[in-house]
């Protein structure tokens, strides 16, 4: 019998194949790790109302495609496991099942950020004899990668793919591997110089009230016409050269001037979040332990908004996306390097500048906000850790990528698994002002204070009302540094190492951890 030419059978048939139809995300591939000791969702597609049912590690769970298509279901916490298992999910009615095989239960971090987070193993290497030496030991058993992006899917973690990963997150995933010894996914979505801006759900920003707020500050003294006035030199000195290299039979170098953007636009083209709905967005969702991020050089690039803000709210859109509360966020300092380091012997600071025993002229160290920003990064937002970067080796793209990775995962291991180990130098916590002296107290004195190098306590400055700031004699005592200066007989305001270059600011604790910039007072 044939209806229209198709026989009965050929229906039933096909309508069998619809109803086995399911797709998975990419990153539910072969060789992926799910988190352990958490509840995990598993997500995909499938015909209407078709039911799907999900086994792994002795569970099953089932749901229903809603009239999207889109079903997910929830499997109870797992322990860690390193023998491989697999995932199959089966449509009701369905004569086959996808299955994921090789699959782990650990702990996954998602790297991301620009150019420092993206740079490669292969990159880095060439100049790091330790790095260089993890790519021999390679394949790790228990250590999955992954891009995101367009095709994500996770790899085990030969020689060829460490190869190509990140070099700072597979540094930070190694330094864990080790420590913990549990399966460890590291999943890296990173782009070189790019914004913070292009990084935040772009429904976090466009209801931050903090971000618009700034930006309504900053609009009340921008000057459209003087930006433009600029732009318009800048497009007539461009095409003046343009067209003297073609006088000349050459071509020209350079784009052509972008126009300036307004308040709360991107200053750099391109949309607002636009990285995050492509690298980020499509894997928000996948449990994870916490996130790794290293980016600050090209600010936040929204015109009107700083960098402190945008990360700030960035940090509490990515956390709103994943629904799994407030996650650890641990990001690397800003600057890179600019300070000494208590031991330029030690391979993690190897790199380190030098330190320099002579204080310059204080009114010409340039500003401190850039690297203070960070720390207050920290101190502003629950339960994310700054990775401090001043004596681990200077420059925008430095090279001891293993020195930074295992910092990283010396204050993951720290604050996330509270494992008991020093991941900071001295903190400042308060201070109290008595006649003419200021005596500060800092948090994480670890083994105690100490003047590194010569002995001599270095990087210190007072101001009274008339703000001024002169260089303090420092002296420690117990867990406290006490302060004076004759040029300021009666102290207002409080900094150290306030500069982006920092080589004779000294205060470490006996640790070996440098101490971080603060400034402190009215």
């Amino acid at each position: 019998m044939t209806i229209y030419g198709t026989s009965i059978i050929a229906i039933l048939l096909s309508t069998s194949q619809a109803q086995a139809a399911v797709t998975l995300p990419g990153f539910f591939s072969d060789h992926m790790v799910l988190q352990r000791d958490a509840p995990v969702t598993i997500w995909g597609r499938a015909d209407v109302n078709q039911k799907v049912t999900v086994t792994f590690a002795g569970q099953s769970a089932t749901a229903a495609a809603n009239n999207e298509g889109q079903w997910k279901v929830e499997l109870k916490p797992m322990a860690v496991s390193k023998v491989p298992q697999e995932l199959t999910v089966q449509v009701d009615g369905g004569d086959d099942a996808k299955t994921v095989s090789d699959v782990l239960i650990g702990d996954v971090w998602l790297g991301s950020g620009q150019s420092n987070m993206a740079g490669r193993v292969s990159a880095y290497a060439k100049n790091d004899e330790t790095l260089a030496a993890l790519v021999t030991k390679a394949p790790f058993a228990h250590i999955r990668l992954m891009q995101s992006g367009p095709k994500p899917s996770w790899t085990t973690s030969t020689p060829e793919t460490v190869s190509q990963f990140s070099a700072l997150h597979f540094a930070f995933g190694e330094r864990l591997h080790r420590e913990l010894d549990v399966p460890i996914g590291l999943i890296v979505g990173a782009v070189g110089g790019t914004p913070s801006g292009s990084w935040i759900p772009p429904q976090t920003f466009a209801d931050s009230k903090k971000c618009q707020a700034e930006v309504a500050e900053f609009g009340r003294t921008y000057h459209r016409v003087a930006d433009l006035r600029k732009y318009d030199s800048q497009v007539a000195a461009w095409e003046k050269t343009v067209a003297a290299a073609e006088a000349k039979g050459q071509k020209p170098r350079g784009r052509k001037p972008t126009p300036p953007a307004e308040p709360g636009q991107a200053s750099r083209g391109g949309k607002i979040g636009g990285l995050y709905e492509r690298y980020i967005e499509p894997v928000a969702g996948l449990r994870v332990r916490g996130m790794l991020w290293d980016q600050g050089e090209a600010r936040s690039g929204v015109v009107g908004v700083d960098q402190h803000t945008m990360m700030s709210e960035l940090i509490r859109g990515w956390r709103e996306a994943w629904g799994q509360g407030g996650f650890p966020f641990l990001f690397v300092q800003k600057p890179s390097g600019g300070g000494s380091a208590f031991s330029n012997d030690d391979p993690i600071t190897r790199n380190a500048d030098r330190f320099v025993a002579a204080v310059p002229d204080i009114t010409r160290i340039g500003s401190g906000e850039q690297r203070f920003l960070y720390v207050r990064l920290m101190r502003d937002n629950h339960n994310a850790w700054m990775v401090p970067a001043s004596d681990l080796g200077s420059g925008i793209h430095p090279s001891n990528k293993w020195g930074y990775g295992n910092r990283a995962a010396q204050v993951a291991l720290s604050q996330v698994y509270k494992r008991g180990i020093q991941a900071y130098g001295p903190i400042y916590r308060s201070h109290t002002i008595d006649g003419g002296k200021a005596i500060v107290e800092f948090e994480q004195v670890g083994q105690g204070l100490i003047a590194a190098h010569d002995g001599k306590l270095q990087g210190f400055a007072l101001a009274g009302d008339e703000g001024q700031w002169h260089w303090a004699d420092a002296a420690i005592e117990g867990d406290t540094v006490v302060l004076t200066s004759p040029n300021v007989p009666k102290p207002t305001r409080i900094r150290y190492a306030f500069a982006q270059n920092r080589t004779w600011a000294n205060l470490f604790n006996q640790d070996g951890l440098p101490a971080l910039t603060f400034e402190a007072g009215q």
